[in-house]
């Protein structure tokens, strides 16, 4: 059982009792998430489509953290031009346990 549900303008795969890591959301840790946003679900046998959603099909999670991940660094230079320009960014985000689909 499997479903693909969208937070944060980005779509996640989530099954039951894995850790997806999504664009950070309000809450604390121990808190119950829920996600109506659920673009596909199946179920072993049977595949559900959304147009765009699937009515009555929802994402559980439990936030389990909030952290930031790893610096990218953004580069740009233009050659001949003495133009270099050094950026970097930390992206936030929420780890969340899935507990249950359906």
């Amino acid at each position: 059982m499997y479903a693909i549900f969208k937070s944060g303008g980005r779509q996640y795969e989530a099954r039951p009792g894995h850790v997806v890591k999504v664009e950070k959301i309000p809450g604390q840790v121990g808190e119950s998430v829920t996600i109506e946003e659920v673009l596909l679900f199946s179920d072993g046998d049977q595949l559900r489509v959304g147009q765009p959603v699937v009515e009555g099909v929802r994402v559980q999670a439990t936030i389990i953290g909030q952290g930031r991940l790893p610096k990218i660094v953004i580069f740009k230079h233009k050659r001949r031009k003495d133009y270099r320009k050094r950026q970097g960014h930390r992206q936030a985000y929420t780890a969340m346990r899935v507990e249950n689909i359906g």
